[in-house]
């Protein structure tokens, strides 16, 4: 069974009748930002309000965790944390900061059940992922316990790599990874803290090994703080011989100063 989706349809149509039932669409379903809800001009997108307030990271970033740096795009530095604490990872970007715009859609997508922002969100995500492929990538997600997914009724992050990955045409294994024990909520730890909590809670599934050994590994998540969970992932995948791991998120949280 072949799988479309509404624009894959669409893209098949002939121009004048994909224009024509777009423009019968719109004026029944007009428009709404993701977020506020407000008119637009276009599917999936941002009124000029949430648009200002998104904090997207466009300029110079970290090439390690994706935290906005000053100096020119396209330089590859890293921030005073990379450069200290080492990550296990070779490179990381994130879309925008977790902050404003960014934050609101993060929370409405993982806490409530807005699937609707799967695409919108995923094809951020790609476009931001695509400087870190590599030959033979395979795409994986931060896994949820199996507790919390029952409660959550999804794991986001895994709905975020398979967009991503079928926007980058690239392998998905949405359960490479696994949380043996339940964890404490990471949200107002310390980075030693965080590191403690995850301490030998997450593994790789060795039935998957051989499909990601001598292969590079992409790690989607929807929000980095400290990285200590996509570090946990890392670390394992390395063990099971993944040639080399990065890592890409929606979010950044903001660092001080």
């Amino acid at each position: 069974m072949v799988e479309t989706d509404d624009k894959a349809l669409r893209a098949r149509m002939p121009d004048g009748l994909r224009r024509s039932l777009e423009a019968v669409l719109h004026t029944v379903f007009p428009p709404r930002c993701i977020c506020c809800g407000e008119a637009v001009s276009s599917d999936f997108g941002l009124c000029g309000p949430c648009w200002r307030e998104a904090h997207f990271i466009t300029g110079c970033a970290c090439d390690a965790c994706g935290a906005p740096l000053p100096g020119t795009d396209g330089e590859v530095v890293l921030c005073d944390e990379c450069l200290t604490a080492p990550r296990p990872w070779v490179r990381g970007r994130a879309a925008f900061l977790y902050a404003g715009t960014g934050r609101q859609l993060v929370l409405a997508f993982k806490y409530a059940d807005r699937l609707d922002l799967v695409q919108p969100l995923g094809d951020m995500l790609a476009r931001t992922a695509a400087p870190l492929i590599a030959p033979g990538m395979v795409v994986a997600p931060v896994p949820l316990h199996r507790l919390r997914l029952v409660k959550r009724m999804y794991n986001q992050s895994a709905l975020l790599a398979q967009n991503t990955a079928r926007r980058l045409r690239l392998p998905c294994l949405p359960d490479l990874f696994e949380r043996k024990r339940a964890t404490l909520s990471q949200e107002g730890l310390s980075r030693a803290a965080r590191e403690a909590n995850l301490a030998g809670a997450i593994r790789l599934r060795p039935k998957y090994a051989a499909k990601i050994r001598g292969r590079p590994l992409l790690i989607i998540d929807d929000v980095m703080t400290s990285g200590a969970t996509l570090a946990a992932c890392a670390e394992a995948a390395l063990a099971a011989g993944a040639s080399q791991v990065s890592v890409a998120v929606l979010a950044r949280v903001a660092k001080d100063g």
